[in-house]
């Protein structure tokens, strides 16, 4: 990772860590599984928390997110929008920056617009062979989607 003389991200990888988080909710707004799939290590790992209910997941391994993912967008008829926003860095895990960011997630379906839920992701990313990917998300959903 490329870092200031303070120790913190430099500019180049704070941009591309945006770009990564963004491309994480594109691909799933499209439904790019590849694109999807590419945001996320190898040996990843993805939980969450419903409107403060039990923990679900861990999910493991790029595999295994993706199996949720994939199983989650052949339940929509909607078109979703995961609007990622208000991203900051907050220290790190193990060496690996850890990033907060808010989710909106919105829906169209029939003409009409629909704010489903908010929520804020805790994502630690890491680089491998020179990309950013997700290494551990923890999603906090405001109400079920």
């Amino acid at each position: 990772m490329t870092q200031s003389p303070e120790g913190k991200l430099g500019l180049e990888d704070k941009l591309a860590i945006h770009e990564l988080l963004a491309r994480s909710a594109y691909g799933l707004d499209v439904r790019d599984t590849d694109m999807l799939a590419a945001s996320f290590a190898e040996n990843a790992r993805f939980s969450m928390r419903i409107a403060g209910g039990d923990l679900v997941g861990p999910f493991v391994d790029r595999s295994g997110i993706m199996e949720l993912m994939t199983g989650s967008m052949a339940e929509q008829t909607d078109q979703r929008r995961h609007l990622v926003t208000n991203i900051y860095f907050d220290g790190d895990n193990d060496g690996n920056p850890v990033v907060v960011s808010n989710l909106t997630l919105m829906a169209t379906e029939n003409g009409e617009i629909q704010l489903i839920s908010a929520g804020v992701y805790r994502d630690t990313v890491a680089k491998v062979d020179g990309n950013w990917e997700i290494l551990d998300r923890y999603l906090e959903l405001d109400k079920a989607y």
